[in-house]
C-alpha cells in the first residue's frame, strides 16, 4: 500500500483513539498526506478548500454528522472516494452509508488489517480514476489537435480555391494576408513584394498597421525583416529584444515571416504578428508557408493574366487600327474607281466603232493596234469594276 502519488486523505472522527490509529499508525507511515478533523463542519470546509482523494469519516459526528457531510459533498459534485465508519454490526447504518455513496463501511472498533485492505481498494480506485481522467484528457487534447489539423487543412484548401480564382492583384494581396493572419491567429500583418525599380521591398497589403509616416501602401518600407528574408530565403520567428531592434518591433511584439519563392527566387515576404508578445510556433510558420505557396501561385497567375489582358488590349488596338486603315483604303479605292469609270467607258465607246469597221476603212496594222488598245481598255475596266463600291451601288457590267 506504499504511496507513489502522495494521495491526500481526510480523516474525520471525534474519537482521538480512532484518529490516532488511522492517521499515525496506518497512513502517515506510508507517506500519505493526511489531514484530520473532529467534526463535519470543519471537514467540509477543508474538503471545499483542498479536495482530498479519500475521506474516511464517522457517520455519527457532533453537529454536522457524517451523513450530512457526505450529502453536502455529493451535492457539490465531489467524486471523492468515501469510507464510512460506525458501530460494528449496525446493518441499518451500513446500508445507509452505501446509499449515500460510500465505497466501504468499517465497523468500530477498527481493525488495522481491515482498514489497510479497504484503503488498498480505495486507492486502486482513485488511481484508476486518475489514469482514466488523464487518458480522457489526452484523448480530448488529441481530438482537439486532430480537429484543429482538419480545420487547418480545410482552411488551406478553401484559401487555395479562393486566392487562385482572384486575378486582380490588389484584391489578391488582401485575401492572401487575411488568410495568413487566420492560420497563425495573428492580429497584425503585412505583405511585401520585391520591386527591381524601387530597389527595396514594397508594401502591397497591410492589416491593422499603425498610422506611421514611414508605413504607406504601395511604397517602400524597410521593416527590418523582409530584407533579411529576401537574402536568406528562409522563414523565421522573432520576439522580445531581437524583434525590438528592428522597425517591425515598433508594430508588433512577436512575428513570424516566410518568403514568397518562385523557382528559388524570392519575390516577396508575408509577415504575421501580434501585439501581445505571444511567440509563434513552428506550426504557425509551417501554416504561413503553406499560405505563401498559394500566394506565389496566385501572384504568378495574377501577373500572367494582367500581361495577357495587356496583350489582348494591344492586339485589339492593332486590329482596330488595321480595320480603320482598310476602311480608309476602301474609300480611296472607291473614289479612284469612281473617277476612272466614266473616262474608260467613253474611251471604249470611241474605239469600238473603229475596231468593228463602223467608221471608215482601216489598214490591217491600224485595226490590230485599235483592237489591242480596246482589249487593254476592257481589261482595265474589269479591274475597276472589281474595286469596292459604295454601299448600295449596283455592280457595273462590262460590255
Amino acid at each position: 500500500m506504499a504511496s507513489t502519488q502522495h494521495e491526500r486523505i481526510l480523516v474525520v472522527d471525534d474519537d482521538p483513539a480512532v484518529r490516532d490509529l488511522i492517521v499515525q499508525q496506518v497512513l502517515q507511515p506510508q507517506g500519505y498526506v493526511v489531514e484530520a478533523a473532529t467534526d463535519g463542519a470543519t471537514a467540509l470546509q477543508s474538503a471545499l478548500r483542498t479536495p482530498p482523494d479519500i475521506i474516511i469519516t464517522a457517520l455519527d459526528l457532533p453537529g454536522l454528522s457524517g451523513r450530512d457531510l457526505i450529502t453536502a459533498l455529493r451535492s457539490q459534485g465531489f467524486e471523492t472516494t468515501l469510507i464510512a465508519t460506525g458501530p460494528r454490526g449496525a446493518d441499518t447504518q451500513t446500508v445507509q452509508a452505501f446509499r449515500l455513496g460510500a465505497r466501504d463501511y468499517l465497523g468500530k472498533p477498527l481493525r488495522e488489517a481491515e482498514l489497510v485492505a479497504s484503503l488498498d481498494h480505495a486507492l486502486a480506485e482513485v488511481r484508476l480514476r486518475r489514469e482514466r481522467e488523464t487518458l480522457a484528457g489526452k484523448l480530448a487534447a488529441a481530438n482537439q489537435q486532430l480537429e484543429k489539423r482538419v480545420k487547418e487543412l480545410t482552411t488551406l484548401a478553401g484559401i487555395g480555391k479562393a486566392v487562385t480564382a482572384v486575378t486582380v492583384l490588389g484584391q489578391l494581396f488582401t485575401r492572401l494576408l487575411e488568410a495568413g493572419l487566420f492560420v497563425t491567429e495573428a492580429d497584425v500583418g503585412w505583405l511585401m513584394l520585391a520591386e527591381e525599380s524601387a530597389g527595396k521591398p514594397i508594401l502591397r497589403a497591410g492589416k491593422n498597421l499603425p498610422n506611421l509616416s514611414a508605413i504607406r501602401l504601395n511604397q517602400p518600407w524597410d521593416d527590418g525583416i523582409s530584407s533579411l528574408l529576401m537574402l536568406s530565403g528562409e522563414g523565421l520567428t522573432l520576439a522580445g529584444a531581437a524583434l525590438a531592434k528592428l522597425r517591425a518591433g515598433q508594430v508588433v511584439k512577436a512575428a513570424v515571416a516566410v518568403p514568397l519563392k518562385a523557382k528559388e527566387r524570392v519575390i516577396g515576404v508575408i509577415v504575421a504578428g501580434n501585439r501581445t508578445g505571444r511567440p509563434f510556433s513552428e506550426r504557425d510558420q509551417a501554416m504561413l508557408s503553406a499560405v505563401a505557396d498559394y500566394a506565389v501561385i496566385a501572384i504568378v497567375n495574377g501577373r500572367f493574366f494582367q500581361a495577357m489582358e495587356a496583350r489582348v488590349l494591344q492586339l485589339q488596338g492593332n486590329l482596330e487600327a488595321l480595320t480603320a486603315d482598310a476602311a480608309r483604303r476602301d474609300q480611296q479605292a472607291q473614289a479612284l474607281a469612281q473617277r476612272l469609270r466614266a473616262p474608260l467607258i467613253q474611251a471604249r465607246s470611241t474605239l469600238e466603232p473603229l475596231v468593228h469597221g463602223q467608221v471608215g476603212a482601216l489598214t490591217a496594222q491600224q485595226a490590230a493596234s485599235l483592237h489591242a488598245a480596246l482589249e487593254r481598255l476592257t481589261a482595265l475596266q474589269q479591274l475597276v469594276d472589281e474595286l469596292p463600291r459604295p454601299s448600295g451601288a449596283a455592280p457595273k457590267t462590262t460590255t
